[in-house]
């Protein structure tokens, strides 16, 4: 089984990076790692470094677990770029890592998670980031 991890330099990307060490632990799967940018640009803060994803992948590798990394630029559609990867790649779990919203934030549609919660033809693992009340 491969999971497939939604990773982005943030605390919701380390979380998401983490709920999926996890899972593939459990389920003795390995992970395949996709960063995107949401534009065409090299500057998006999203779009992880070198070193970021030596980091990620040092972290996985720590755990004796098997990662592939693949990181491309969008076209804008992150949604679309997941839901792709994890039908080319046969994968049977997705770990997406959420922002906390707002009430008003939470009525906004068409976030990538919520599409990829929506269209995912495998189960989607949605993970927050502890905060201090948790």
């Amino acid at each position: 089984m491969k999971i497939l991890v939604g990773y982005v330099p943030t605390p919701e990307g380390e979380a998401a990076l983490a709920a999926a060490a996890t899972e593939a632990e459990l389920r003795g799967a390995s992970v395949l790692l996709l960063n995107t940018s949401r534009g065409d640009a090299y500057i998006d803060a999203r779009y992880a470094n070198a070193d970021e994803l030596a980091a990620a992948e040092a972290a996985l590798r720590a755990k004796g677990i098997e990662v592939t990394i693949q990181q491309a630029l969008s076209d804008g559609d992150v949604a679309g770029s997941l839901l792709k990867a994890a039908a080319a790649d046969d994968v049977g779990l997705i770990v997406l890592g959420l922002r906390r919203r707002s009430p008003v934030g939470k009525l906004i549609l068409g976030s990538t998670a919520q599409r990829v919660l929506l269209e995912s033809p495998v189960p989607v693992l949605a993970v927050k980031v502890a905060s201090a009340h948790d």
